[in-house]
């Protein structure tokens, strides 16, 4: 009875493990299926892309502008046919010649009456440097007087004394200027009316105080008020002084408010501040006059969405170009070549006999098949495994880009998003090779906009590169001001090089960034649904899957403390080898963490989980239901990934991780007890394997390898390194000799380096510790 419940325990065994095994299908059986299907995607996806990059070939005119009129055609009808062409053109002019909308630039202004403020500031040093003025009472000599005195020298001011004294008209050509003779009139007038010869004495001691005073400020004026004349700058008094620098920054400010445009001509600019400076005092209109224009700049600056807004009101505001025609009138002439007005009266008619250009459309066929031939060649070149989901996927987001150029305006395309998500989800490589692709067979279906195509696509190309490094917020949202500039910048620098004016394609630069920005944030909002539907994973969701918050991990380290303690240190191992070897690291750090979730169906049944002595196999006493409790951890963690929908490519690990080794211990087990007891069937080894498979990349290669090495490693405690690597070698030995790695990639080269890494890895964890003296506890 026990030999027959032992027979059919075995073939239930043999049954769970083949229905495992169908359930999860290997890679090279993927891999013949989607050689099987490859021809069929192929034609589909030339016919999506076909469809609508070449939409403009289905309703061609055959006679177009340029082409030769098969026989002459008349016009049906009188009429006024609206010239398309003409009337774009024209508003295309009125948009491009439109006055631009300036706004005041508040930094600048600020930045111009600060430059005033400093030139007042230097000429208040200055004036202080030349001493007091007036030097005496306006009452004994005007301030004109006093200023013409203190610029006398020596020799001068001798020679004019003596013309006081002097009866006869001088000779001197100097003393007969205005300013002279009015000096010498204030002198003669004082000596006459003040007899006392001190007085007299102190004022001439006074002026030749000033004249040096004077002489000495000259030789210290500063480098930028050197253009001045000191008559200009020193002939106010304090209180003209004053009231001076107030009228200046008056004018100064009535002229910024106004505003000043970039390139206003400077005989304007002068215009201008003889305008503000007309009814103050002469003094302060001719320092004015040469003061202003040394500080006052432009200060408005382009509107950008205004001045757009204004010249789209302008354009629409020019009304149809029409082109008359009279009933049975020549349209165009048999031989002759077709003109725009001729095409727009054909058009009008419905003449222009528009139909399928077969030739276009054949030919925009041959482009999408090279291009799609060059995206499979980069696909396998960068050993990317794409099953039927990611070339529906890619094909979508391809088709999308083309169906907006169709719809809605060039700006619009969804160029941007996709080069985003197929960098993201398929690696910088991949994500150019799309973008390049499909800007060039987008410029097919185009019979114009090519600049700003180019720009969408520089833009588009940046995101496709940068994308799969992000892996924060912060990152994300920079990801979307790189391409909103890249975007922007791209079409300024190529609109500015095909000869189109600075000021007429800065709203136009505006606004592509603003589309490259906004097709960031929809590329990255629809991403996770993305990720969810088509079972991708991206650097940024294995970060969010290996969070130890998550509920599934939470749960791993509350009810299987043991397992979740192993399972770190092998993602650590693991870690480093994938590092070593240029694998995926965020895949194989997400995947060791939950490679043995499986493990809390029954978590006292493994003995990292065990707290007491007593070993739950020991009371079964039974090697085949333990092996079938052992391998339970695979099944089991398979409904628990699929219940909480972790990516296949996380979900690999739980199976591959084990491959189809043997449970060792157990088989060992079985073999004595069917040595002990003959009425027992021959152990059949494979009821003591994993259902499997053998691990299908480097990433579950390399876990595997570090889950066997784990608990090796553990046990040595004192062990050296080269006994650790010696014990790791012949793990690595088992498993390969075992043909587990036979479908992993890797090769004996990258297993001895992995065994090295594993063994730092080890050190790092069991270095030697300083040894601490144990206290003495002193008696009571």
């Amino acid at each position: 009875m026990k030999k027959l419940f032992r027979s059919q325990q075995v073939r239930l065994s043999r049954w769970l493990s083949s229905s495992a095994a169908s359930r999860i299908p290997s890679n090279r059986s993927a891999r013949r299926s989607l050689k099987q299907q490859s021809p069929l995607l192929f034609v589909v996806s030339v016919a999506a892309l076909t469809s609508v990059i070449g939409h403009r070939f289905y309703n061609e005119p055959q006679l177009t502008i340029g082409t030769v009129a098969p026989e002459t055609i008349k016009a049906p009808e009188s009429a006024q046919a609206a010239d398309p062409i003409a009337t774009a053109a024209a508003r295309e002019a009125a948009f491009r010649n439109a006055v631009s909308v300036y706004m005041v630039n508040p930094s600048q202004t600020a930045a111009i009456q600060a430059d005033l403020d400093s030139y007042l500031a230097d000429i208040q040093k200055f004036r202080e440097s030349t001493g007091d003025f007036p030097y005496t009472s306006i009452k004994t000599l005007s301030p004109g007087v006093q200023h013409f005195l203190r610029q006398q020298n020596t020799g001068d001011f001798q020679t004019l004394l003596k013309q006081i004294n002097a009866t006869t008209p001088t000779s001197t050509a100097w003393l007969k200027t205005k300013d002279a003779q009015a000096a010498i009139k204030a002198l003669r007038t004082y000596r006459a009316k003040e007899k006392d010869g001190v007085k007299w004495s102190a004022l001439m001691q006074s002026i030749t105080q000033a004249q040096q005073d004077y002489q000495a400020a000259l030789g210290k004026v500063p480098p930028r008020l050197q253009g001045f004349s000191s008559r200009t700058l020193l002939e106010f008094t304090e209180p003209e002084w004053a009231m001076a620098q107030k009228r200046l920054r008056t004018a100064l400010k009535r002229i910024l408010t106004q505003g000043i445009p970039p390139g206003l001509p400077g005989t304007v600019m002068r215009s201008t501040i003889k305008v503000q400076l007309q009814d103050y005092p002469a003094k302060v209109q001719a320092l004015g006059i040469k003061l202003l224009p040394n500080v006052l700049k432009p200060n408005l600056s382009i509107d950008p969405t205004g001045t757009l807004r204004q010249r789209e009101i302008i354009a629409e505001q020019i009304p149809p170009i029409l082109i008359p025609i009279n009933k049975d009138e020549i349209i165009v002439k048999s031989g002759e070549r077709i003109s725009q007005a001729d095409f727009a009266l054909l058009e009008h008619f419905g003449l222009s006999r528009r139909g399928i250009n077969l030739l276009g459309l054949f030919g925009t066929m041959a482009a999408v098949s090279g291009g799609i031939a060059v995206f499979l060649v980069v696909q396998r070149r960068c050993r990317l495994e794409f099953d039927r989901r990611d070339y529906v996927l890619v094909l979508m987001l391809s088709a999308s880009a083309s169906l907006l150029i169709w719809t809605t305006a060039l700006r619009y395309t969804s160029l941007p998003a996709v080069g985003l998500l197929v960098g993201s989800f398929y690696g910088p490589v991949l994500g150019a090779t799309v973008v390049v692709i499909l800007s060039s067979l987008i410029s097919l279906g185009l019979s114009s906009g090519f600049i700003e195509l180019g720009a969408i696509a520089v833009g588009s190309l940046v995101a496709s590169l940068v994308a799969r490094q992000r892996r924060s917020r912060e990152e994300i949202a920079l990801l979307g001001v790189i391409v909103a500039i890249t975007q922007g910048v791209a079409l300024f620098i190529l609109m500015t090089l095909a000869g189109a004016p600075v000021y007429s394609i800065l709203g136009l630069s505006l606004i592509q960034g603003l589309v490259g920005l906004g097709w960031t944030i929809v590329a990255l909002g629809i991403s996770p649904y993305i990720e969810h539907v088509f079972d991708l994973v991206t650097p940024i969701r294995l970060a969010e899957l290996a969070n130890p918050n998550r509920p599934l991990l939470k749960r791993l380290s509350r009810e299987a403390p043991g397992t979740f303690q192993h399972t770190m240190f092998v993602a650590t191992l693991a870690e480093a080898g994938a590092s070593a070897l240029d694998c995926n690291v965020e895949l194989v750090r997400t995947g060791t963490l939950y490679h043995d979730i499986g493990k809390m169906h029954d978590p006292q049944f493994f003995i990292e989980n065990q707290r007491d002595t007593t070993n739950k196999h020991d009371l079964l006493n039974d090697p085949w239901q333990s092996a079938e409790i052992i391998k339970k951890h695979v099944s089991e963690g398979l409904v628990m990934a699929r219940k909480c929908r972790l990516p296949a490519a996380v979900q690999a690990f739980i199976p591959e991780h084990q491959g189809t080794m043997v449970i060792a211990f157990f088989h060992h087990q079985a073999q004595q007890q069917t040595a002990a007891n003959p009425d027992l069937d021959p152990v059949q080894e494979s009821d003591f394997r994993y259902p499997g498979p053998v691990p299908q990349s480097r990433e579950t290669g390399i876990v595997m390898l570090a889950d066997s090495c784990e608990a090796a490693l553990r046990s040595l405690k004192d062990a050296t390194p080269d006994l650790a690597l010696k014990t790791i070698n012949k793990i690595f030995k088992a498993r390969w000799q075992d043909n587990q790695l036979v479908d992993s990639q890797l090769t004996r080269d990258e297993l001895n380096v992995l065994a090295e890494v594993f063994v730092e890895v080890w050190m790092q964890f069991h270095h030697k510790r300083i040894p601490y003296p144990t206290a003495t506890i002193p008696p009571k």
